[in-house]
């Protein structure tokens, strides 16, 4: 099947046939892939992706385009090893997209403030090429970025693009280089948070990392005045089927692959320790 076909497919349940066009290693268990799929979608939104004989997996796209598709993933198991391997010319199976992602179009007239950890700035990436797209619909961009170490560091390329454009923070938990690398500051991602200058004034907050880096952001964002409604994360749980049949996903009555993985806090916060 044509790629483009796609863009107007209305039924997102049957798979397509994908082309890598890129392989790119981010880190040592960390690539990106760059696909010929053209695929409608909302930052923060995910696809199903296979490789017939091994498996299928839930994967963030962290991209916005109406050329290509972005997939960043993580080696943790059968099938992302198996991806691993794959390069371009080679091909995979997609459907989708699924799932509740950022509306943008809300938060228009708004500062943004887009907080990130380790693989969850993935997503993320897909709202600030959102955003790049779209710059006279938002005001100032605050950028905060964590990862463990400076070998963890994700799209260093786009890092030093972004350090132009918008007010970014890059922060490592630990330097095992000893050295100064990639404007990266020593510590916590909340330990930056907690010493900006930022105000909840006229301001919406994009999280997305480990749950309890997550939970601590949070702390940190409500000490400095920011309410619920302002607040928006993407929940991670297993996602089998993507279309709420499998129920491994479920938090409460909700479904991660349906209602999220994009929620606004005040609409899962009683669900958070689940």
């Amino acid at each position: 099947m044509n790629p483009d076909v796609l863009m107007e497919n209305k039924n997102p349940y049957i798979p397509v046939k994908c082309r890598i066009v890129e392989w790119k290693r981010e880190s040592p268990d960390n690539f990106t892939i760059t696909l010929d799929l053209r695929l409608k979608h909302e930052p923060g939104q995910f696809v199903q992706v296979s490789i017939p004989g091994i498996g299928e997996c839930p994967i963030s796209i962290c991209s916005y385009s109406e050329e290509h598709l972005k997939l960043n993933i993580r080696e943790v198991g059968n099938m992302t090893s198996a991806m691993a391997k794959l390069r371009k010319g080679d091909s995979l199976f997609v459907r989708g997209p699924y799932g509740n992602g950022y509306k943008m179009g809300q938060f228009r007239n708004n500062n943004l403030i887009i907080i990130g950890g380790g693989c969850g700035v993935a997503p993320l990436k897909g709202v600030i090429e959102y955003v790049e797209r779209h710059r006279d619909d938002y005001k100032d961009v605050h950028l905060f970025l964590g990862y463990r170490s400076p070998d963890n560091i994700l799209f260093k390329e786009e890092l030093a693009e972004w350090r132009k454009k918008y007010h970014l923070t890059v922060t490592i938990d630990e330097n095992v280089h000893g050295e100064f690398c990639y404007n990266a500051k020593t510590g916590f991602i909340t330990d930056a948070l907690k010493n900006s200058s930022i105000d909840n004034g006229n301001k919406v907050v994009f999280i997305c990392g480990p749950p309890i880096m997550m939970n601590y952001v949070i702390q940190v964002l409500k000490e400095k005045g920011f309410n619920d409604d302002q607040i928006f994360i993407s929940a991670e749980r297993l996602m089998y089927c993507a279309f709420g049949a499998c129920c491994h996903c479920m938090i409460r009555g909700k479904f991660t692959c349906i209602d999220g993985p994009v929620f606004r806090y005040d609409e899962v916060k009683e669900y958070e320790n689940d």
